[in-house]
């Protein structure tokens, strides 16, 4: 427990670096604005995040790590980085188009590589919680939601320094308004390759992190190009034809992916029935996200918010036992498939043995025991 929150903190304390480089170009006031009107668009971003991950919860401990990546350590990795190369390309071919490729090419390529080595590392190391599209989506987004809050503190800084607070205004509007997803559309295009890769079995698979990375690039690079080369009018122009339809295509695969998760679950609840995992009566409750906040809904109005939580943690456990079901369907979950199928059953078991501690919040769901089914020995996965 020591382990996660020790990261967090450190990653969180790599912000300090940033403020301060703030404070020395823009004063002190003028960051401390910048900070609020920074945390302005973090809230109901991360709230759409939170939002697309209902299926199956990502533990808030990784979702905060994910943030303070973006925030602190791809933030500051990338600014050192950036200012290093910028100052090769200035040396190679001056001051002008030198700044025009670090803001163009450089940026780009090393932002989105720091923002998306998070999600490499966490597949390395917890690869059980990066299960699909949706996980990846989810994760990458939180880690653009953290860069772009560091990132709009230095240019809202900036702007509030030179220009007044009219100035901050106008760029407030621009990044935190108008474009509050452009980072978190850019390192999605690499958390959607590498939840697509955690899913495949096919030998081409490695493959998808890099094109998915290369996506994040252009579209990033783009973006930095229309408002430094095209002027205004450019960066509303690329706006209106690339990024609005890039977000939209960006929805409409959350959509289709959370769709696909329904009929997963849908699909392998009456095997966890036959297995005595699962009282039938739930069934129809555990199929569908209205059935389960529903539910849970209902609980908490009888029996209280403990219970609705037994209950909420039930289903995550359902599902997860859904997700992996599913992934070694498909021949993506490797060598220690039998140890983690044994894993997810226990946690089923003991959900449901925490949630029978209120019997009537199944007893909501129509189950007619207070205990959990007699549940049997998973067959072995080899």
């Amino acid at each position: 427990m020591l382990m996660p929150v020790g990261l967090i903190v450190l990653m969180a304390a790599l912000m300090t670096p940033l403020i301060a480089l703030a404070i020395r170009g823009a004063g002190p006031e003028p960051t401390a604005l910048a900070t609020f009107f920074a945390f302005v668009p973090v809230v109901p971003v991360v709230a759409v995040f939170l939002w697309i991950d209902r299926w199956e919860p990502e533990p808030g401990r990784l979702l905060l790590m994910a943030f303070f990546w973006g925030a602190g350590v791809a933030a500051l990795a990338a600014a050192f980085s950036s200012i290093a190369l910028n100052h090769a390309w200035e040396k190679v071919v001056g001051t002008g188009v030198g700044n025009v490729l670090g803001t163009v090419v450089t940026a780009p390529f090393v932002e989105e590589g720091f923002k998306g080595a998070f999600l490499l590392l966490l597949l390395a190391v917890r690869r059980r919680e990066l299960d699909g599209i949706v996980d990846g989506i989810v994760y990458a987004g939180l880690v653009g939601v953290g860069f772009a809050f560091s990132e709009n503190i230095l240019y809202l800084g900036t702007a509030i320094s030179e220009n007044g607070l009219h100035g901050g205004f106008m760029l407030f509007a621009l990044r935190c308004i108008l474009s509050p997803f452009a980072h978190p559309i850019f390192t999605a295009m690499t958390g959607l390759a590498i939840g697509a890769m955690s899913r495949s079995s096919s030998r081409a698979r490695f493959a998808y992190p890099l094109f998915g990375y290369l996506a994040a690039v252009l579209l990033h690079s783009l973006w930095n190009g229309s408002a430094t080369l095209l002027g205004e009018r450019g960066f509303f122009l690329v706006y209106l034809v690339f990024m609005v339809p890039v977000f939209v295509a960006m929805a409409s695969v959350v959509v289709w992916q959370r769709r696909r998760e329904q009929r997963i679950v849908a699909t392998q609840l009456p095997r966890f029935v036959a297995a005595g995992w699962i009282a039938p009566a739930e069934v129809r409750y555990l199929a569908s996200l209205p059935g389960r906040s529903g539910w849970r809904a209902a609980v908490e109005r009888q029996w209280g918010h403990e219970a609705a939580q037994a209950v909420r943690e039930y289903q995550t456990a359902v599902t997860e036992l859904a997700f992996f079901y599913d992934r070694w369907q498909r021949g993506a979950v490797g060598r220690d498939a039998g140890e983690w199928q044994h894993d997810l059953v226990t946690a089923v078991t003991v959900a449901r043995t925490w949630a029978t501690m209120h019997p009537r919040a199944l007893h909501t769901a129509g189950s007619a025991a207070g205990a959990p089914p007699a549940h049997s020995t998973p067959e072995p996965i080899s």
